[in-house]
């Protein structure tokens, strides 16, 4: 039996709403629904044949070097320009939807903010 569909592939398919920033045919961008900066978005490859960030440079790095330019055109765009890119990569590291997304966060934030 196959898995289920994660919530950012019912996203992709427009099955779940999502405030969506940024869509291309190689990600989609939207905002986090529990956010944890004043600017927190998502960068999500279309794809969900990686888990996490780890997977995604080992099998495509072009695509996640794709991801990280996204995020910092969103940063430009949403803030200031100024921004923390995040990967949670394993549930004990706070990863709780195992196909591979960056945390864009800016908007005032601190050395030691977030935890």
């Amino acid at each position: 039996m196959p898995d289920a569909p994660s919530i950012f592939e019912r996203i992709i398919a427009r099955e779940i709403p999502a405030d969506i920033v940024y869509e291309d045919e190689r990600v989609i961008a939207f905002r986090d629904i529990a956010p944890q900066a004043p600017v927190h978005l998502l960068v999500v490859p279309k794809t969900a044949e990686y888990a996490d960030v780890a997977a995604l440079a080992a099998a495509d790095p072009g695509l996640l070097a794709y991801v990280v330019e996204v995020a910092k055109r969103l940063a430009a765009e949403h803030a200031d320009g100024d921004y923390r890119l995040v990967f949670n990569s394993g549930a004990n590291a706070g990863q709780t939807v195992f196909h591979v997304h960056a945390h864009v966060l800016a908007g005032g934030l601190t050395e030691g903010s977030l935890g």
